[in-house]
């Protein structure tokens, strides 16, 4: 029952009471990044959601115009010059994803549940293996299980496996323990940096590990061979 009708509830009150707190930060971190740089406040991307359908997730823009064009692409380093001055500040303390309250709303997103990909990134969504896909069996969410274990430095191929645990086990009382790390992580800004490339293997099912409620074990696939840092994607 919660999860085909409770979480869809409550993520809805939860938008909206969101929306209402949060109305006089976003409109000072709009006008801050107006003031900072030209280009539009709201930063929109294609993500691939629930069922595989594609939707525009919501950010606060954090880079120059066009920076995925440019550069080194969907890859960077520390002080890498496409990311603003307020840009800096909204990464290091999330606040660039408050407008995911509208994708929230919409019914886009869930709060809790598997980050949404790019639609390219870590590669095209035919190219998954049927059990990847079912990362795909509920709404992507704002923070989840993936996020609170490791955040930005799990290897994608890892990062599919932990969603998809999530998925077979969606609960209440998981979805309020996700919600309270990641507050955790967030004030601690604890694993928001990319110490290493994130995709080092085509996709896979053959990754052993040891996932349980808690605990995270899981073994090297391949060793990184650069040390790219993926962008915090917008």
């Amino acid at each position: 029952m919660y999860k085909h009708f409770l979480k869809r509830l409550f993520d809805i009150l939860i938008s909206i009471i969101g929306l209402i707190i949060c109305a006089i930060p976003m409109l000072i971190v709009a006008i801050a990044i107006k003031c900072d740089s030209e280009g539009p406040v709201i930063f929109k991307q294609e993500r691939v959601g629930k069922n595989g359908k594609v939707f525009n997730i919501y950010k606060f823009r954090s880079m120059c115009v066009g920076a995925e064009k440019t550069g080194s692409g969907v890859y960077s380093g520390k002080g890498d010059a496409r990311v603003t001055k307020v840009g800096k500040i909204l990464r290091a303390t999330s606040l660039d994803e408050l407008p995911q309250f509208f994708n929230l709303l919409k019914g886009d997103m869930s709060l809790v549940g598997p980050r949404p990909p790019l639609t390219y990134h870590p590669w095209p969504l035919e190219q998954y293996t049927e059990e990847q896909k079912r990362m795909f069996e509920v709404r992507p969410g704002i923070t989840g299980w993936a996020q609170i274990n490791g955040r930005k430095d799990v290897e994608w191929n890892k990062r599919i496996k932990l969603n998809v645990w999530y998925v077979d086990h969606v609960s209440l009382w998981l979805d309020i323990k996700i919600l309270f790390k990641t507050v955790f992580k967030v004030f601690s800004n604890a694993d928001n940096e990319n110490t290493g490339a994130t995709v080092v293997s085509a996709p896979t099912d053959n990754v052993s590990e040891n996932i349980v409620e808690g605990t995270n074990v899981v073994e090297e696939v391949a060793a990184a061979e650069t040390a790219e840092a993926e962008v915090k994607v917008e």
